[in-house]
């Protein structure tokens, strides 16, 4: 049964209801491509680009958004939540379920009332919070459905922003600024990580922002670890410091790596050096019509010219927007021939590894324009020295 719940006031969704129904329309497009009769939608940072609604309360089993053409959204909520989703989404008609084992039958009773039993649905099997059991409980329900893959059709719409969107982005990396700028003026012989991380999230909320948790910040040996938290370890003189750091605004988040060296540290002043000249290639290659893999190469090139392989472990970088990054979207990697257009965010966060190990490097989150980018950041990527 479909319930309708208009009358809920919609207290927290953050741009007009005109702006997700431009966006679920392209989203429609792209299923029309892709031949799909419905799409369901679960990944949490999808559902909050097509309706407004976070997710907290999504960690009981998948709240899928079901898009059928010519028929308005439907949301399939957890019954507790249904209050929470009215009033923080764009969506009217809603379907509860109570347990997590009626998510399948009342998706699949959905389904039936629409005569999609024996169509072909999008289902983002590549995503995050979509587990092999739901897929396998909604085709038991519905053995004659057939399921296909559409992990990338939201992302494909996604990748391109509004100009809502962008506002909002330019806004998240003003407080991102904050507090990479608090970072480095902070920088003394002897504050911890953890010192550092509260003076950070205190300038920044004085400002009337809010950092991702979570955030990456080490001193010393340990910028040795990938994606270390915040600890009570002190930074000494002559020893390496890094952020990885990203400001939220309803949701979207801009990033940025900076690393600041206290005193000298010669090892990872080098690989950073290394790293900024990367960083600076795939930046000047960044225009509209280029592949990822081609915007990846040429920040790869750097690295195989230097005869340094083993530095570069990982992606040239992905699309941003809604949450951290979610999986299913753009990458900046080898052999990935997706185009590049006017008004996709992208971070490119070039973390190298130095010979003992050590992790340093830099970042620039950029818009694609028509003759190039737009970096977001007013923060400079060269090494801050203390």
């Amino acid at each position: 049964m479909v319930a309708a719940f208009s009358t809920i006031s919609r207290t927290g969704i953050p741009f007009p209801k005109s702006e997700y129904e431009l966006r679920q329309r392209k989203v429609f497009e792209a299923m029309a491509r892709a031949e799909l009769d419905a799409l369901m939608v679960t990944a949490l940072g999808h559902l909050r680009y097509l309706t407004g609604y976070d997710g907290r309360g999504v960690y009981f089993a998948p709240f899928p958004l079901i898009l059928v053409p010519g028929r308005v959204p439907t949301y399939v909520v957890r019954e507790y939540e249904v209050q929470a989703v009215c009033a923080n989404s764009c969506i009217d008609e809603i379907v509860p379920y109570t347990q997590e084992h009626d998510f399948a039958n009342v998706c699949a009773n959905v389904l039936k009332s629409y005569g999609l039993q024996r169509r072909r649905i999008g289902l983002e099997l590549g995503c995050w919070n979509l587990a092999p059991a739901d897929v396998n409980a909604l085709q038991a329900q519905l053995p004659d459905l057939t399921i296909v893959d559409a992990t990338r059709v939201v992302a494909s719409v996604a990748a391109v922003k509004s100009k809502l969107e962008l506002e909002v982005m330019r806004d998240a990396m003003a407080m991102t600024d904050l507090a990479i700028r608090t970072f480095q003026e902070a920088l003394r012989d002897g504050i911890t990580e953890v010192e550092m991380g509260a003076t950070i999230e205190a300038e920044v909320r004085k400002a009337g922002g809010e950092v991702r948790p979570n955030y990456t910040l080490v001193f010393g040996d340990r910028t040795k670890l990938p994606h270390g938290g915040a600890m009570d370890h002190p930074i000494r003189k002559n020893e390496p410091a890094m952020a990885e750091i990203g400001a939220a605004k309803h949701g979207y988040i801009a990033g940025l790596v900076r690393s600041a060296v206290l005193g000298q540290h010669p090892e990872t002043e080098s690989i950073h050096d290394l790293a900024v000249e990367a960083l600076e290639a795939a930046v000047a290659a960044i225009k509209p019509g280029l592949t990822a893999a081609a915007v990846d190469a040429a920040s790869r090139g750097v690295i195989e010219r230097s005869g340094r392989l083993q530095v570069f472990r990982h992606r040239t970088g992905y699309q941003s927007g809604i949450h951290w990054s979610e999986r299913g979207s753009l990458s900046l990697e080898p052999g990935v021939d997706d185009l590049l257009q006017v008004d996709m965010t992208l971070h490119m966060p070039i973390i190298l590894f130095s010979e003992s190990g050590y992790l340093f490097g830099s970042s620039e989150h950029v818009v694609v324009t028509e003759h190039g980018v737009e970096i977001l950041s007013h923060t400079p990527h060269t090494l801050y020295r203390a």
